[in-house]
């Protein structure tokens, strides 16, 4: 068997394999597509595989094929980030770390991380952007993400899953609701209001707590709005579209037109964790995982 493989094969045969279309490949790749199944041709032959099935009007990755196609994506994405992480050396940086994170991440969790961290390794690039668990494990599972910070129970296999804040949930109901601290009695109070709640899609395993929270208080909650942004959330309560129950962390103090109230007595709670994938070889994550001991 030969390996006379080159890096412009993988290029080729991954455009290939991720349109299933050799003429839309060979112009996304600005050959010829005679060119191109000839380079997928020599590859096939250098490996002793067959990669395609070729058909008339479509083309399949055969088992072999599949299989190239998740190792090489995976592969490629860590020598892409080797030769980043030489880049940032050569520009005087120790490395870059991505973050993803939910909202109320931000408020306390990931600041306290950002400035004990930043002390010690004051050269580090830091890139953090919002996003929901979904599309967080996604950005895990292809290296696109370093960290993640979500509400879930539980992960795909490879990655690791730790607990760093269990809290409560607040209701959030405009400043002059007639319920506040003093005559709250529990949920029922709230029957027949209409709900603003974080969108099924944002977590699946939290909307679920906060359905429990309802159940256990003996009625399905009117839900007229979902949104994935607390913001959001916040903007529709104050102008009495409707009241919301939002993790303790992402209560604020500087909105005069909203107020809090925390649901201490309820059993449900919901737990913020931080998830990396168990294979990322990034040197920065290694030590940042060290760190966590610190939210013990």
């Amino acid at each position: 068997m030969s390996y006379q493989i080159e890096f412009r094969h993988i290029h080729y045969f991954l455009a290939v394999a991720e349109d299933l279309h050799f003429r839309k490949a060979a112009e996304r790749l600005f050959i010829s597509q005679p060119g191109l199944s000839r380079q997928i041709k020599q590859m096939e032959e250098g490996l002793g595989v067959v990669l395609f099935e070729r058909h008339n009007r479509k083309v399949i990755l055969t088992r072999a094929g599949e299989y190239l196609k998740k190792e090489l994506t995976i592969n490629l994405k860590n020598v892409e980030h080797t030769l980043n992480h030489a880049k940032l050396l050569n520009d005087g940086k120790s490395g870059d770390l991505k973050f993803g994170y939910v909202g109320s991440a931000m408020q306390e969790i990931i600041p306290n991380l950002l400035m004990e961290f930043k002390n010690e390794y004051p050269d580090i690039v830091f890139s953090l952007k919002e996003m929901d668990n979904h599309k967080q494990i996604e950005g895990l599972l292809s290296y696109d993400l370093d960290l993640g910070f979500v509400r879930l129970d539980r992960v795909p296999r490879g990655l690791t899953l730790k607990p760093v804040l269990k809290e409560s949930f607040c209701l959030v109901l405009p400043k002059n609701h007639q319920i506040n601290e003093d005559n709250f009695k529990n949920l029922l109070q709230f029957k027949e209001e209409s709900f603003i709640l974080f969108d099924p899609k944002y977590s699946s395993s939290y909307y679920e707590k906060v359905m429990q929270l309802f159940d256990d208080s003996g009625f399905s909650p009117i839900v007229s709005h979902n949104t994935i942004h607390a913001g959001s959330i916040y903007k529709l309560v104050e102008n009495n579209f409707g009241i919301s129950i939002v993790p303790k962390s992402l209560s604020i103090d500087n909105n005069p037109k909203i107020k809090f109230i925390e649901l201490k007595n309820t059993k449900q709670k919901t737990t913020l964790s931080v998830v990396w994938n168990s294979n990322n070889r990034n040197p920065i994550l290694e030590e940042i995982i060290k760190r966590f001991k610190l939210f013990e």
